[in-house]
């Protein structure tokens, strides 16, 4: 994908302006972080371009959008749900194929959790929930990758291991973070947020976390 251009962005909501209008133009092979306090409508803006871009993207909301009930396995297979027919994806339910099943627990173990495959959802912890969202978008195999707050459950080492495996298996990323310091650095580009402005728009290279921390 060869990067994406939007103009005029807007949402409301109860006819209160809260984004835009802004545009926004990212390059392919940009890891662009959006950072700013919360309400500033970065969770807004990942929402219009994940609108806009469908098939082009994966998702990490912020609420995850797992199914407790359903085993981790086909939490992450739910990721390519679009790409099966129906008998597919009903046969899967009842005896996945194994093609599938090698490929989630490769992408669970990269994430440290192979163990959980089977395991009802409803039953991992917050962080552990935080990789099954993780491992869906990456098993979605999409080249945009759009995340709210990726690593907000996850503990030092295992925030950095996710950044990282989320900027290599990406080409070209939009991740909203509220910790500054790995903003600056897994990401190329900073966009500041603020009062759904862009506030901030400049290479992580030329930035320190104090340039950041005025947004917040």
């Amino acid at each position: 994908m060869p990067g994406f251009d939007f103009h005029g962005l807007t949402a409301s909501f109860n006819g209160e302006r809260v984004i835009g209008p802004l545009s926004l133009h990212v390059n392919e092979g940009e890891h662009v972080a959006l950072v700013g306090k919360s309400g500033a409508g970065k969770s807004t803006l990942i929402r219009l371009l994940y609108d806009r871009l469908e098939s082009e993207a994966s998702l990490i909301p912020q609420g995850l959008g797992l199914v407790n009930a359903l085993p981790v396995f086909h939490n992450v297979f739910m990721g390519q749900l679009d790409r099966h027919p129906g008998w597919y994806n009903a046969l899967t339910l009842i005896r996945p194929f194994r093609r599938d099943r090698d490929t989630v627990k490769a992408l669970l173990k990269e994430l440290e959790i192979p163990e959980k495959q089977w395991i009802p959802t409803a039953a991992l912890s917050g962080g552990q929930r935080q990789r099954v969202a993780i491992a869906r978008a990456i098993y979605r195999q999409a080249p945009v990758l759009l995340a709210d707050e990726p690593i907000s459950a996850l503990d030092g080492p295992m925030a950095h291991l996710v950044m990282k495996t989320l900027t290599n298996r990406f080409s070209t990323s939009i991740i909203a973070l509220h910790d500054v310091d790995m903003a600056l650095r897994y990401c190329n580009r900073i966009i500041g947020i603020q009062d759904g402005q862009v506030a901030l728009d400049e290479a992580a290279s030329s930035l320190v976390a104090s340039d950041i921390m005025s947004l917040y």
